[in-house]
Protein backbone atom coordinates (compact mmCIF):
# COMPACT_ATOMS: atom_id res chain seq x y z
CA UNK A 1 0.00 0.00 0.00
CA UNK A 2 2.95 2.20 -0.71
CA UNK A 3 1.02 5.05 -3.28
CA UNK A 4 -2.18 4.66 -0.49
CA UNK A 5 -3.66 7.96 0.11
CA UNK A 6 -5.43 8.84 3.50
CA UNK A 7 -6.93 11.91 4.56
CA UNK A 8 -6.88 12.46 8.38
CA UNK A 9 -7.90 14.60 11.15
CA UNK A 10 -5.58 15.39 14.20
CA UNK A 11 -5.21 18.67 16.13
CA UNK A 12 -7.59 20.52 14.56
CA UNK A 13 -6.61 20.19 10.84
CA UNK A 14 -7.29 17.38 7.99
CA UNK A 15 -4.26 16.75 6.48
CA UNK A 16 -3.68 14.07 2.90
CA UNK A 17 -0.90 11.71 3.52
CA UNK A 18 0.69 8.56 2.35
CA UNK A 19 3.56 6.58 3.86
CA UNK A 20 6.67 8.19 4.11
CA UNK A 21 5.34 11.84 4.44
CA UNK A 22 6.50 14.15 7.20
CA UNK A 23 3.71 16.71 8.23
CA UNK A 24 3.70 19.50 10.73
CA UNK A 25 0.62 19.70 13.03
CA UNK A 26 -0.32 21.54 16.03
CA UNK A 27 1.39 20.41 19.45
CA UNK A 28 0.67 17.10 20.01
CA UNK A 29 1.24 15.47 23.68
CA UNK A 30 3.43 12.83 22.43
CA UNK A 31 7.32 12.56 23.15
CA UNK A 32 9.97 12.53 20.82
CA UNK A 33 10.64 9.28 19.02
CA UNK A 34 7.31 7.94 20.14
CA UNK A 35 4.79 6.45 17.98
CA UNK A 36 1.29 7.51 17.54
CA UNK A 37 -1.64 5.90 16.50
CA UNK A 38 -4.36 8.21 14.17
CA UNK A 39 -7.59 6.54 13.94
CA UNK A 40 -9.50 9.54 12.62
CA UNK A 41 -9.36 8.10 9.17
CA UNK A 42 -11.68 10.64 6.94
CA UNK A 43 -10.92 9.29 3.15
CA UNK A 44 -8.90 6.85 1.86
CA UNK A 45 -8.15 6.36 -1.38
CA UNK A 46 -6.16 3.74 -2.35
CA UNK A 47 -3.95 2.21 -5.53
CA UNK A 48 -6.41 1.08 -7.80
CA UNK A 49 -8.84 3.98 -7.94
CA UNK A 50 -11.33 3.14 -5.09
CA UNK A 51 -12.16 5.67 -2.63
CA UNK A 52 -13.40 4.68 0.89
CA UNK A 53 -15.34 7.42 2.39
CA UNK A 54 -15.96 8.50 6.29
CA UNK A 55 -19.13 6.80 7.58
CA UNK A 56 -21.52 7.63 10.03
CA UNK A 57 -19.52 8.16 12.92
CA UNK A 58 -17.28 10.24 11.02
CA UNK A 59 -14.25 7.86 10.22
CA UNK A 60 -13.58 4.93 7.76
CA UNK A 61 -14.15 1.55 9.77
CA UNK A 62 -10.75 -0.18 10.41
CA UNK A 63 -8.66 2.46 9.24
CA UNK A 64 -5.48 3.67 11.11
CA UNK A 65 -2.36 5.75 10.76
CA UNK A 66 0.48 4.95 13.11
CA UNK A 67 3.02 8.04 12.86
CA UNK A 68 6.30 8.22 14.66
CA UNK A 69 7.11 11.97 16.44
CA UNK A 70 9.95 13.41 14.63
CA UNK A 71 10.59 17.00 16.68
CA UNK A 72 8.58 19.50 18.86
CA UNK A 73 9.48 23.18 16.53
CA UNK A 74 7.68 26.22 17.35
CA UNK A 75 6.34 28.23 14.42
CA UNK A 76 7.48 31.21 12.56
CA UNK A 77 7.07 34.47 14.68
CA UNK A 78 3.67 36.42 13.96
CA UNK A 79 3.69 39.80 14.92
CA UNK A 80 -0.51 41.39 16.10
CA UNK A 81 -0.64 45.00 15.78
CA UNK A 82 -3.58 46.90 17.57
CA UNK A 83 -4.77 50.23 17.09
CA UNK A 84 -7.31 52.44 18.02
CA UNK A 85 -7.53 55.09 15.91
CA UNK A 86 -7.73 58.82 16.89
CA UNK A 87 -7.17 57.52 20.83
CA UNK A 88 -3.38 57.12 20.90
CA UNK A 89 -3.47 53.63 21.77
CA UNK A 90 -1.28 51.53 19.97
CA UNK A 91 -0.35 47.63 21.23
CA UNK A 92 2.17 45.18 19.85
CA UNK A 93 2.11 41.22 20.82
CA UNK A 94 3.96 38.18 19.32
CA UNK A 95 2.81 35.06 18.87
CA UNK A 96 4.80 31.45 17.89
CA UNK A 97 2.60 28.65 17.90
CA UNK A 98 3.67 25.25 18.77
CA UNK A 99 4.03 22.58 16.70
CA UNK A 100 4.31 18.27 15.90
CA UNK A 101 6.25 16.93 13.51
CA UNK A 102 5.33 13.57 12.31
CA UNK A 103 6.64 10.97 9.98
CA UNK A 104 3.85 8.88 8.64
CA UNK A 105 4.46 5.06 8.62
CA UNK A 106 2.53 2.52 8.12
CA UNK A 107 -1.33 2.75 7.00
CA UNK A 108 -3.64 -0.23 8.32
CA UNK A 109 -6.63 -1.14 6.96
CA UNK A 110 -8.99 -4.09 7.51
CA UNK A 111 -10.60 -6.24 4.60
Amino acid sequence: MSNTHVTIATSGGQYRVKSGDIITVNRLTAEIGSEIVLDNVLLVEKEDGNVLTATANGSVSGAQVTALVKDHPRGKKLRVYKMRRRKKSRRTQGHRQDLTQLVVGEIKLSA
